[in-house]
């Protein structure tokens, strides 16, 4: 398959580039939304209970998911990332990024970060969501 996308970046004159992600895109196409996704494995077991183990993992069920639906990580539109501990996350971005372009690439989707007091799993660190399109043509 092909990789077609139809994003166009929004970065309006004058603005400073953000680090890691961009302000916002417009795109066409079929449409694909995933759910909260968190660091276990594909029989919901935890292999890392260190923050980096498990953003990596969740990437590779965000990866999988939008396998399934004939995507992949060039046709993500949005992603939210909840975090357990904002300070974590915060020393650990250099590792986090690197697990990042490990699993995703040099794809940087607009992303929006939330510290929350806990996620529903009591071992998991963080959760992502994430939005896709594909482009008509694809």
């Amino acid at each position: 398959m092909i990789a077609v996308t139809a994003h166009r970046v929004l970065q309006p004159a004058g603005w400073v580039r953000p680090i890691g992600h961009v302000n916002g895109v417009e795109a066409r196409g079929r449409q694909i939304f995933l759910g909260g996704q968190i660091g276990w494995n594909e029989h919901a077991e935890f292999e890392s209970f260190d923050l980096v183990g498990q953003v990596r993992q969740t990437l590779r069920n965000v990866v999988t998911l939008l396998a399934d639906a004939g995507a992949g990580p060039e046709h993500i539109t949005r992603m939210t990332w909840y975090l357990v501990d904002k300070r974590d996350y915060l020393r650990q971005l250099p590792a986090i990024g690197a697990a990042y372009c490990e699993v995703i690439g040099r794809q940087f989707p607009p992303m929006t970060a939330v510290e929350v007091r806990s996620l529903i799993e009591d071992r998991a660190l963080v959760e992502i969501e994430v939005t896709a399109v594909v482009g008509d043509d694809a």
